[in-house]
């Protein structure tokens, strides 16, 4: 018989390193103050060595290997990100700030999936099976059934699971969920661990593929433990403004596709509306001939997006020089522009800088260093660029041009929405494989320092 003893242990809250006592530092991922005490429940079974099954571990070259069993959620963006569909047996995790639309983008796939004669069952601990119903009525009529649960209880949850056996499960939220004999409150270190782990297994042996909602913390990770992050087979990121209309799907982990692919949304009043040419969407509305305007060419996954990057430049009038960035990173801003006053001599120390990446995206890839240096620079000296370049590529801190990665894939982009001259690195302009075809109607010009932009522009 076995019997159940409660204890108290204390768990990092980043890596879920497990402790007898509160610790100032984690050994595992050596951070700090990331302890909290949580209840557990340890059972002890007293199976003997000869009782545990025996099992042999397996040969590598014994293994056969072949493609994952994959369903199409009939929403292309969605797919992209996913790597090619949902992938039987796997756990997804789908994190976000609250409103941003996780719940109507999966109540859209179960739509599609249910249309397919796929068997659904949606499980929120947040909301009534009638205010589901509610949301569902403004994402159009449902033609075929799906089924939906309203229950915290994760026992339950896992009962019904077992006994319907649907081929997709939605859990919206995670931080909902708890287990009664775990003592803590829903949303702790412990649930949301043991929670999660309860899906995996249940993921794994019917097979079922599980997608689990997480909220956000401030910081913009999944709250609860990291080691969520850690047990799931893919992380989807859902970003925007949330005052705008555009919504961005991020992965940041797949074990079974690529990773920073990203999918691009429009929020409308019947719901999510896929955008199929994210670069022309994110340059609708982009002003002519405006001085500190440029026309980037960046990378997500394996998808180039032509994005605007904006800088205003004007005399400061503070002892200290004001300088803000809008969808980059802070920090590369002040880098820049130390690199043009270093190396052109060019003074900004008493310039207010503002950085502004269009469309509400955040784009961290150092392919942008190159358009906001020329934002900077048409906007220091109220001169506008040509509304038919485009430019990529990376500086150093000897404000060299350094090569980025898929050039050909970026030129490719900026040819077939019409742009007539781009401005890349010269080392990318030596490596292109590119036929006389499909550079026709286009300029190539390559530059080797931030020198040769005063000449370009």
């Amino acid at each position: 018989m076995a019997k159940s003893k409660q204890k108290t242990s204390f768990f990092c809250k980043e890596c879920g390193f497990e402790s007898p006592k509160w610790l100032g530092q984690c050994p595992g991922c050596k951070e700090w103050d990331s302890f909290v005490e949580e209840p557990v429940v340890k059972t002890v079974t007293g199976r003997s060595v000869a009782a545990i099954e025996h099992r042999e571990p397996s040969k590598l070259s014994e293994i056969t290997t072949g493609d994952e069993i994959r369903t199409l959620t009939g929403i292309g963006e969605l797919d992209r990100v996913l790597g090619g569909g949902i992938v039987t047996g796997s756990l997804v995790l789908v994190g976000g700030d609250p409103g941003i639309g996780k719940s109507t983008l999966l109540l859209q796939m179960c739509k599609q999936l249910a249309e397919a004669d796929k068997d659904v069952l949606y499980v929120s601990g947040e909301e009534s099976v009638r205010q589901i119903k509610m949301r569902a009525d403004r994402l159009g009529t449902f033609e075929k059934e799906i089924f939906l649960l309203s229950e915290t209880d994760l026992d339950v949850v896992a009962e019904v699971i077992g006994r319907r056996k649907p081929e997709v499960v939605i859990i919206d939220s995670i931080q909902t969920m708890y287990r009664e004999e775990i003592g803590s409150a829903p949303g702790s270190v412990g649930q949301v661990r043991e929670t999660t782990g309860t899906l995996m297994r249940l993921a794994k042996s019917l097979p079922v593929s599980v997608f689990i909602v997480g909220h956000v913390t401030k910081e913009g990770v999944v709250a609860g433990p990291r080691v969520l992050e850690h047990m799931v087979d893919t992380v989807l990121y859902f970003e925007g403004d949330g005052g705008a209309s555009y919504r961005f799907l991020r992965g940041v982990k797949n074990r079974f596709g690529s990773t920073d692919e990203i999918g691009v949304f429009e929020m409308r009043g019947n719901g999510l509306v896929e955008v199929l040419n994210p670069s022309e969407f994110m340059l609708a509305g982009k002003p002519k001939q405006a001085p500190g305007s440029v026309v980037v060419c960046s990378i997500e996954g394996t998808r180039p997006i032509l994005i605007e990057v904006q800088a205003l430049v004007c005399q400061t009038n503070f002892n200290m020089p004001r300088r803000t960035a809008t969808g980059t990173d802070y920090n590369r801003i002040n880098l820049l522009m130390a690199v043009i006053e270093k190396r052109m001599g060019i003074r900004m120390g008493d310039c207010d800088a503002y950085i502004n990446v269009t469309g509400g995206m955040r784009i961290h890839e150092p392919a942008l260093d190159l358009g906001i240096i020329m934002a900077l620079l048409t906007s220091y000296r109220n001169q506008s660029l040509d509304d038919d370049t485009i430019c990529f590529g990376e500086v150093g801190l000897a404000g060299e041009v350094r090569a980025v990665n898929m050039a050909e894939q970026r030129v490719l982009e900026a040819a077939k929405l019409g742009f007539e001259r781009c401005i890349l690195p010269k080392v990318n302009m030596k490596s292109l494989a590119l036929t006389k075809e499909q550079l026709e109607g286009i300029q190539l010009v390559g530059v080797g320092s931030i020198h040769e932009l005063l000449e370009v522009i």
